[in-house]
């Protein structure tokens, strides 16, 4: 008896090599960098695809309610242009006259009133339209933060059962090298050997694939909070525990907190007031309307062929000196006072066949004025007032359509409180349940605890099977893994009512 029970002591420690292999089979890797939640959640706001689309709509909805204020101020428009006509025989009737080819620009500067209910009421329809947009941004971020959180505690849930599977594994080595040594002294068979090896085997591929399952949780938490991996995702490790406190909410405080503070909620009130304004803007289409106008305008031409004015004018000059002349006799002769000097009122030489120079420098100076040398058009102004009688019940229907719409979005707050109620109501269920069940599951460890060395000591005697020690330690895994199931869910069901509450609960 004292021979045999050296040579199991003897192949217990010589079997300790095995120990050092079974590391091999999912070592732990060099952990380089840390992520807290609060480090999650901050990337995510940051990065996250989807929530970055949600602010994406703020800067839209604020220029709404801008554009609703600027609608009731003029408008301004500026216009500027320039042309060129070539020259050529211009027809008035059926007659031909010969042109010039000119430059020309204009400028105008209007300005535009209107007014109408529909935006008068505008302002007030975007801003409750604003509200609901943030009001929605702030429900992506609760739904966000649900989201990181779950996936956070899921990774953390994986790294748990990682642990309790190489625990396993210690356990199965542990049952194998137990096994080799009773048989290297006689008291067991060699099939007590291979059963040891194949529970051991079978622990090895569980650790494996609970370490796939862990740095998979990893990998989509890293991909929910939309950033690419900057180790490797074994070298990431999630640093933050959770407490277990027993849940003493009130449902009632709980509601009561969601009907205030449930951004979807939020949201679809805002909507409906904003419907609620959309029915007054149909309703005001009943009011008078109001245009206002008022505006400046130039212009300028300049001919290109300046010779061909010098005729114009020399030509009209000459028409109008026999004229002159005549009115001199007349005058002369009835001695109504000193003739007329024909040829310098009309800005001719004394020979009349040529225009004077400074006639001809005035002609030069008024043409030249293109670009920006505009003749001013008259100042012009309108107000207008409209009031609409009959459209063919146009605006009746659009009543009745903004009216709908309220009606509807009366009803979808109407589900939403509802559905928010049991949301909340089942949620605190759920926690209830799950704090429960992590009592269940740790008495339930303890006892298969308490199997696993009982059926260990037993075979370690020779009195208990083989089989009874695998059964014992396979219900320990079991175990442990439901226990820590239990407390994961536990907290997973109170992420699940901090969103449908909308605000944190811890």
């Amino acid at each position: 008896m004292i021979r045999s029970t050296v040579l199991l002591v003897l192949a217990l420690g010589g079997a300790r090599g095995l120990a050092a292999q079974d590391s091999t089979i999912a070592p732990r890797p060099t952990i380089v960098a840390t992520l807290t939640l609060s480090e999650a959640l901050s990337q995510a706001r940051s990065n996250s695809p989807a929530y970055r689309q949600t602010l994406n709509n703020a800067n839209t909805a604020r220029w709404s309610v801008r554009g609703s204020y600027g609608a009731l101020l003029p408008q301004l428009s500026v216009q500027s242009g320039v042309g060129y006509t070539g020259s050529g025989q211009s027809q008035f009737g059926a007659f031909f006259q010969q042109t010039s080819g000119f430059l020309s620009s204009s400028y105008g500067i209007n300005l535009q009133l209107q007014l109408d209910g529909r935006a008068l009421t505008a302002p007030g329809q975007q801003r409750a339209l604003e509200r609901a947009t943030g009001e929605e941004i702030s429900g992506a971020g609760v739904s966000l933060t649900a989201d990181i959180t779950t996936q956070y505690l899921t990774a953390l849930q994986a790294a748990a059962q990682v642990a309790v599977a190489r625990q396993q594994v210690v356990r199965n080595a542990e049952f194998l090298r137990l096994a080799q040594a009773r048989f290297q002294v006689g008291q067991t068979t060699l099939i007590d050997v291979r059963q040891a090896e194949v529970t051991k085997s079978r622990s090895d591929v569980a650790l494996l694939r609970a370490v796939q399952t862990d740095n998979e949780a990893k990998i989509e938490l890293e991909r929910r909070m939309g950033v690419e991996p900057k180790v490797d995702v074994e070298q990431l490790a999630l640093t933050d525990s959770f407490p277990v406190t027993a849940p003493d909410y009130k449902v009632a405080d709980l509601l009561a907190m969601a009907s205030e503070q449930n951004p979807s909620l939020r949201a679809l009130k805002a909507r409906n007031l904003a419907a609620g304004s959309g029915v007054r803007a149909a309703k005001s289409e009943y009011l008078p309307r109001l245009f206002a106008q008022a505006g400046w305008s130039g212009f300028t031409q300049q001919y290109s062929n300046t010779q061909l004015l010098l005729d114009q004018q020399l030509g009209s000059a000459q028409g109008q000196l026999q004229s002159c002349q005549f009115n001199n006799q007349v005058r002369t002769g009835l001695n109504l006072g000193p003739a007329t000097e024909c040829n310098v009122t009309l800005g001719l030489d004394p020979t009349g066949t040529q225009l004077l120079d400074p006639v001809t420098q005035r002609i030069r100076d008024r043409n030249s004025v293109f670009p920006f040398h505009y003749s001013g058009q008259p100042f012009q102004a309108s107000l207008t007032l409209s009031l609409p009688i009959f459209d063919g019940f146009g605006r009746s229907l659009r009543i009745a359509q903004a009216r709908e719409r309220q009606l509807d979005a009366e009803e979808s707050v109407r589900a939403s409180a509802l559905q928010v109620r049991a949301d909340v109501h089942g949620r605190f269920l759920a926690l209830q349940t799950a704090y429960k069940s992590i009592g269940v599951q740790a008495a339930s460890r303890e006892s298969a605890r308490e199997q696993q060395r009982l059926a260990q000591d037993r075979y370690r005697v020779g009195v208990g099977t083989s089989l009874e020690l695998s059964d014992a330690q396979n219900a320990v895994q079991t175990a442990e893994g439901e226990y820590v199931n239990a407390v994961y869910d536990y907290h997973k069901a109170l992420a699940a009512l901090e969103a449908a509450v909308g605000r944190p609960l811890r």
